[in-house]
């Protein structure tokens, strides 16, 4: 009986370890399969966390609304971050020319840090290649002419930009939520930047049916 236990336990583990999503941190940069363009809701972001900060981003006029939160390399099950590289790290130059799109430099240098060091690229090819697959996906207008507070089924976001972005498919797009709110746009494209399905830990979409959006500022 003794002699079962342990193997029961690892069998246990390894088991969890098939049911979770492989987190590679710290490995060396290496060959990856997608990217994930995260789209960030600036408003949800303002009320939960950048009032608090005083973050000019949330200034009133300020007029942000799906910034560029970062451009994520992803395996099909899993992503890499904080990456061992050779490449020098990005320059206050480089992240303070990404604020029309990302709002602050901050975010700009925590992305390259985190994200950009394990796609092989430096950082000016990374924040290039950001802007890149910024620029191709359009943010919906009705979403940025809203002008007031509404809740509505956050599925409607995503219907928003498959008809915005006839190129995109429902399993290449998905929504998510944090605190009853939209909070985010993913969309997944090829390393060459073209539209492809979602890998399974990153398709599951937010199932509110009265999330809550606010307006820009």
């Amino acid at each position: 009986m003794k002699t079962e236990r342990p193997k029961m336990k690892r069998l246990i583990a390894a088991l969890m370890m098939l049911a979770t999503p492989l987190h590679a941190e710290g490995e060396a940069a290496r060959e990856f399969d997608y990217y994930v363009l995260a789209l960030s809701w600036t408003p949800t972001w303002c009320a939960l966390e950048g009032d608090r900060r005083e973050s000019p981003q949330c200034d009133a006029g300020r007029g942000y609304g799906f910034t560029l939160h970062g451009l994520w390399p992803q395996y099909e099950t899993g992503w890499p971050s904080y990456c061992r590289t050779p490449e020098r790290s990005a320059t206050r130059g480089q992240t303070a020319a990404m604020v029309d799109i990302m709002g602050s430099s901050g975010l700009a240098f925590h992305q390259w840090r985190k994200h950009g060091v394990c796609t092989g690229l430096d950082a000016e090819d990374y924040f290039d290649l950001s802007r890149l697959a910024y620029a191709q996906v359009t943010r919906p207008a009705a979403i940025r002419d809203l002008g007031r507070e509404v809740t509505l089924p956050a599925r409607v976001i995503e219907d928003a930009f498959l008809e915005a972005n006839p190129e995109l498919s429902a399993d290449g797009v998905t929504v998510t939520c944090r605190a009853d709110r939209v909070q985010e746009v993913r969309v997944c494209l090829t390393r060459d930047l073209e539209p492809r399905t979602c890998g399974r830990d990153v398709i599951r979409d937010c199932a509110l049916d009265d999330a809550l959006l606010s307006p820009m500022r």
